[in-house]
């Protein structure tokens, strides 16, 4: 099991990130959060597979929204995430 922390910085607000976000997770299997950060980023909160996070992460540096742009992705592995039942859009952290 990994547990990960994204921030993700581009054009990723406003334009169905979070949303395509939790199909991807829901997809690979992934749970977790996704929400927008104040300044314009978004954050990610997932827990999964090895494999399936790696396929996780590769889509969102892709951006799962095709309108969606990503510029930049800070990833930490954080091992006290908590695990979560599904993968959840929250509004803040």
């Amino acid at each position: 099991m990994r547990k990960v922390r994204m921030n993700v910085q581009g054009r990723v607000q406003g334009v169905g990130f979070r949303y395509t976000t939790k199909m991807l997770a829901d997809q690979l299997g992934i749970h977790g959060a996704v929400w927008n950060e104040a300044d314009g980023s978004v954050g990610i909160e997932a827990t999964g597979s090895t494999e399936a996070m790696a396929k996780f992460i590769e889509g969102v540096k892709a951006s799962p929204s095709p309108a969606g742009h990503v510029t930049y992705l800070d990833l930490t592995d954080d091992p006290m995430i908590k695990n979560r039942d599904s993968f959840e859009v929250t509004f803040g952290h």
